[in-house]
């Protein structure tokens, strides 16, 4: 596992924005949701998003995946206007990948059933199935659980399932809900080495909502605060926490990250 960076990637990492929003609103029939927003997300970085409830960080993944459209503006994958295209589309042609809060996989099965049925699904050459599953599985040393049902896992090794669920057709972007909720402290640094040696290791960008700041500040390169249905602020975790309009938002004059 990888050590939680006490830097930050930057002066290598590539310009290319893999995730683009422009001039996007949304709303829920009179309730404004995201307000005119534009933010890109650069290939290779590990992007955090914070506000408060209902402000609309798990909609952008929404948007992002497919599941709804925008009322207005245009949502861009590698430079490419995906906003009439199909949830199906974008996660095959354009690689996205996507760890809900809750669930993500099926309770009755065993671990190794779940990345079996899975990968039946996003893999068609039935010999590169069987060996990424055991590279998965290794990888995130599942090997004394795989004959175990999902649903007796703990909550950290569940979380670890579905990650390797999202990752088995070999994202491009990866999408991460909430992953720190309901965990304990030991748990949440090994999902952090986990997101960490993603990006590392696998070159995948990575995009993580919370409500865990500081777990989250502590793996991500950019981070952006969300208030009032616009982006309040966006900068690297330090200067972040030190910006006013984000003090004012959502951080308050006493919170610290260091």
């Amino acid at each position: 596992m990888a050590v939680i960076k006490k830097f930050r990637i930057k002066s290598f990492k590539k310009k290319n924005s893999i995730i683009e929003f422009e001039n996007v609103t949304l709303a829920y029939g009179n309730r404004l949701i995201l307000d005119n927003i534009n933010f890109n997300i650069n290939e290779g970085q590990i992007f955090g998003m914070l506000g408060p409830n209902g402000v609309g960080k798990s909609t952008i993944f929404n948007l992002i995946t497919g599941l709804i459209k925008p009322k207005s503006g245009k949502i861009k994958i590698n430079g490419q206007n995906v906003t009439e295209f199909p949830i199906y589309y974008r996660t095959k042609k354009f690689k996205v990948g996507y760890v809900p809060q809750y669930g993500g996989y099926f309770n009755d099965l065993t671990l190794h059933e779940n990345l079996k049925a899975v990968s039946e699904i996003v893999i068609d050459n039935k010999n590169l199935r069987y060996e990424r599953i055991n590279y998965l599985i290794s990888k995130f040393e599942l090997e004394n659980l795989k004959d175990i049902k999902a649903k007796f896992l703990s909550g950290g090794q569940k979380k670890k399932l579905v990650i390797a669920l999202s990752i088995l057709s070999q994202p491009k972007v990866l999408l991460l809900d909430e992953c720190f909720a309901a965990l304990d402290v030991l748990t949440i640094k090994m999902l952090q080495e986990i997101i960490v040696n993603l990006q590392q290791e696998n070159e995948i960008t990575i995009c993580i909502c919370d409500h865990q700041a500081r777990d989250l500040l502590s793996c991500v390169d950019i981070a952006m605060i969300l208030n009032n249905c616009k982006i309040i602020a966006q900068d690297t975790p330090n200067n972040l926490v030190n910006n006013i309009n984000a003090q004012n938002a959502y951080f308050g004059n006493s919170f610290k990250f260091n």
